[in-house]
Order: structure tokens, then C-alpha cells, then sequence
């Protein structure tokens, strides 16, 4: 039987335990040195402590020590990091890989280059490969509504496998795909990656109507929420993805699919990122509302940042022109310039 290795122990390369496993795979979950405790719980007891469920049978966990061990004979390897590490693990990964190596990551996020053009973080991890075998490696990335404890139990979830060669993805789809875990795929892996590390952003904006209700002082005693306005922010967030998916040569269309508004929906539904525009909503500013959320990785604020650096060169190259994106600025202003939510709700419509 194939084996299968995730370096990454957090909730979501972990969850996907689950449907390989299901499958017949075995599984070799490598924690990274920031999983110990995780890893240990796995080892002694069979239980993932943030999942909060025993973890499937044919998982074997290893410490990041033991990756020779791990990854020997597998046939393709799940990067399972956050954001702040795909540098680290395409490094980890330079002395293993080979020509015909696959790696599929589940991390959301991007980058900037030099001239302010958008990086999905497949092709940063492709950047610390070895230049010999760089362009032959094959990286696909997942996109899609998808929350990792909803995933390891067994809920219908549905999801787009995306990478430069349609065959790569439509050959992992394989292992992944059960009655409970549904996988499209598509070689387009640039707009499927933009779309989900965009949505990141645009779930931070959606949750700041939280803490204007709650600056409001909640709900009132007739039932009055603030859906009205979490509804407009969400749209709003619709219609910016699909611009910065286009400035970028991208295909708009995935603003409306499921690594867009799909993933923007479930992501507004609560989360680390939802937590934070709370915070901001409620009055505080970046710095203090992240300040709250020490240890957290804030993927939402990560994305915000690159985006700080892309929009000048957007709008200075005239492929965008300024107040395309009113939101996009708004968050902007929020986290890279620290100014208080301050919405101008009257610049987010009009056709």
C-alpha cells in the first residue's frame, strides 16, 4: 500500500489524515519543531489535542527529527505549514526531492516580489528547491470551503486541487476523494491560489461589523443584529476579489466559485481572522488588536501586508485605478498604517 507523508501537525494537515486514510493510505503525520506537543500526544495517546479526536489508525506521527524516516518511499508529500512557513519547509524539503516528487500544500497566503507582482506560495516554496530539479517538481495547492475539524468528522466538504499540470491533480484526486470529501481540479493553480489567500483578507474585513455590534452594544432588545452591514462587506469583498484576481491576468470568475466566495463565506463564520476585525471593530487599532491575539498566526493580516506593497505598484502601472478597491485600501490603512475601521460605506457601491 502507497504511503503518504504531511509535514505539518496543526489542524489542517492533520485532517486530511482523514480521507486518505478512509482510503486505504498509510499516513505519516511529521510534526515541525513547533508540533512537539502534538506529535507527543499522537505518539502516547492516539489523540490530536487541537483537533480534539483520536487520530485514524493508519497515521504513524514522527518528530521533525526522525524525517528521513518519514519520508522514505512516499508516494507524494502534503505541505500542512501556515504561511510563515513555506520558506522554511521548501528548504527542509530541498535534500529529499527529486525530478518526479509532488507536493500539494494546503497553506493560504502570498507574496510581492520586487516589482510588486502578486507570488502564490506554491512557487515560494518552489524557490528554495534545488535549481536541478526546481521546474520539475510538481506542486499542486488546495482550495475551498473546508474547516479542518468539519473535515475530520467526516462532513461534506468540497474543494478545487490546483497545479500547473492538470494531471498532477487529477491523479492526487485519487487519494483524497470520498463520498464525504468532493475534489474539482483545475492547471489555472495562480487563480485558484490568489482567490483563497485574498478571502483570508476579505473574512478579516467581513468580521469588523462584529465589533461595531458590539461597540453598539450588542443586540438590542428587538433582535437588531448587524447582518445588513456583514452582508455589504461580504459582497464588497466579492467584487474586489474579482478585480485584484483580473489585475492580475487572473480568471475573475474563481472570485465566485469555491476558493472565493465559497471560502470567504466559511471563513467569516468565525476563526482568527472573523476574531480579529472584531477587535478592529470594536475600536481598537491593529496594533493593540493583535496584540490580544499574541501567538496566533494572522494569515488574514499577512495577506493585508503583501498587499500593502502591491497596490502602489497596481495603481502606479495603471492596471487598477484608485478606489477600485475602497475595502482593499480600508484593511490596508487598518494594518499596515494602524489607523482606526473607519468605513465609507457610501464608496463600496455603484455600478
Amino acid at each position: 500500500m502507497e504511503k503518504i507523508a504531511i509535514l505539518g501537525a496543526g489542524v489542517m494537515g492533520s485532517a486530511v489524515t482523514w480521507p486518505l486514510t478512509d482510503n486505504g493510505y498509510d499516513v505519516h503525520l511529521i510534526g515541525t519543531h513547533l508540533d512537539d506537543a502534538i506529535i507527543s500526544s499522537c505518539k502516547s495517546k492516539r489523540y490530536h489535542p487541537r483537533l480534539e479526536r483520536k487520530i485514524p489508525d493508519r497515521v504513524t506521527p514522527f518528530f521533525i527529527d526522525d524525517l528521513d524516516q518519514a519520508l522514505e518511499d512516499v508516494s507524494f508529500i502534503v505541505s500542512g505549514v501556515n504561511s510563515m512557513g513555506v520558506n522554511w519547509i521548501g528548504k527542509k524539503l530541498a535534500p529529499y526531492v527529486k525530478k518526479s516528487t509532488r507536493i500539494i500544500a494546503i497553506t493560504k497566503g502570498l507574496e510581492v516580489d520586487g516589482e510588486g507582482n502578486l507570488v502564490i506560495l506554491p512557487e515560494v516554496m518552489r524557490s528554495e528547491l534545488p535549481e536541478n530539479v526546481r521546474d520539475a517538481v510538481s506542486i499542486a495547492a488546495v482550495g475551498g470551503p473546508c474547516i479542518a475539524g468539519e473535515l475530520a468528522g467526516r462532513r461534506q466538504s468540497c474543494v478545487y486541487f490546483g497545479a500547473r499540470e492538470l494531471e498532477t491533480v487529477v491523479d492526487l484526486k485519487k487519494f483524497f476523494k470520498t463520498d464525504y470529501y468532493h475534489v474539482w481540479t483545475t492547471d489555472d493553480i495562480v487563480s485558484l491560489e490568489l482567490a483563497v489567500a485574498l478571502k483570508n483578507a476579505y473574512a478579516f474585513g467581513v468580521g469588523i461589523a462584529d465589533g461595531i455590534l458590539e461597540r453598539a452594544g450588542g443586540v438590542d432588545s428587538s433582535g437588531a443584529y448587524m447582518h445588513n452591514l456583514k452582508a455589504a462587506l461580504f459582497a464588497r469583498g466579492c467584487l474586489e476579489m474579482h478585480t485584484l484576481l483580473a489585475a492580475q491576468g487572473a480568471n475573475g470568475a474563481f472570485a465566485y466559485n469555491l476558493p472565493g466566495v465559497g471560502d470567504l463565506f466559511v471563513t467569516s463564520t468565525g476563526g482568527r481572522s472573523v476574531t480579529l476585525g472584531r477587535l478592529i471593530g470594536a475600536g481598537l487599532n491593529y496594533e493593540d488588536a493583535s496584540a490580544r491575539l499574541s501567538g496566533e498566526t494572522l494569515e488574514a493580516a499577512l495577506v493585508i501586508q503583501q498587499m500593502g506593497k502591491a497596490l502602489p505598484a497596481l495603481y502606479r502601472k495603471n492596471v487598477i485605478e484608485m478606489g477600485d478597491v475602497p475595502f482593499m485600501d480600508l484593511l490596508v490603512d487598518i494594518v499596515v498604517h494602524n489607523k482606526l475601521a473607519e468605513l465609507n460605506l457610501d464608496a463600496f457601491f455603484g455600478i
